[in-house]
């Protein structure tokens, strides 16, 4: 039976997502806090916040999930031109804080406002504990587009992306498969399908398959200096 469940400060554990309602499709759970740990604990689980500012926290797990596979981006040739033109530079974690609040930028007043100052110092938090990662896209010194998201196991799970220029953050999107891919990630989660994600190559699973999925992925450790801060050079 679909039921919603209230979580408080103290209860860290999250409900089955199979419990999700239908309707609003996946939201499962409301309340608790963005700490680290719980954070945490719902990546694990498939599960993940997503609240607009002044409402309380509201944790999702939507069926169908929008998936890739690392290198199974489409990747237009007009695009691989445009990246080879422009001769933008790549990096990995080296402004995770830039990228956030870019994010966040670029959203104001549309729909998604979703990455409040609570969501975006979470995340920072995260990313100090190593677990939220970001790609970025430079034109000279100026950071023009990029992505963040998180790391369970073998699994990337995408949060949010931004652009300056146009295809800056389709690019970022390239740059992170192919980086992806290179260490031995299985899953990119991107949450919920729409035209635009399917566009690039994404597929819907139903969520009772991702969570197979990522019970097979999310223990398997990857290599220690995946997400080092780095420079990269994009292969096209």
């Amino acid at each position: 039976m679909n039921s919603l469940s209230y979580l408080n400060h103290e209860l860290a554990k999250f409900p089955s997502p199979e419990f999700a309602l239908t309707d609003p499709n996946g939201l499962l759970a409301i309340g608790g806090d963005l700490h680290p740990k719980r954070l945490l604990n719902a990546y694990y689980e498939g599960i993940f916040p997503w609240f607009n500012e002044n409402d309380p926290i509201l944790w999702w797990s939507p069926d169908p999930r929008a998936v890739f596979v690392p290198g199974a981006l489409k990747v237009s040739r007009s695009l691989k031109r445009d990246i080879k033109r422009r001769q933008w530079r790549f990096s990995v974690n080296r402004a995770f804080n830039q990228v956030i609040e870019h994010c966040a930028l670029t959203r104001q007043g549309k729909e998604g406002t979703w990455i409040t100052l609570e969501i975006q110092q979470a995340y920072k938090a995260l990313h100090q504990y190593n677990k939220a990662h970001s790609v970025e896209v430079w034109d000279g010194d100026k950071l023009i587009g990029g992505l963040y998201g998180v790391a369970v196991g073998q699994v990337f799970c995408g949060e949010s992306m931004f652009h300056l220029q146009s295809n800056a953050s389709k690019a970022a999107m390239a740059m992170l498969h192919q980086h992806l891919l290179s260490h031995r990630y299985r899953l990119i989660d991107a949450q919920v399908m729409n035209p635009h994600l399917a566009s690039l190559g994404a597929k819907a699973l139903k969520r009772a398959d991702f969570i197979n999925l990522l019970k097979r992925f999310r223990d398997t450790e990857v290599a220690s200096d995946a997400w080092h801060p780095q420079e990269v050079q994009i292969e096209l």
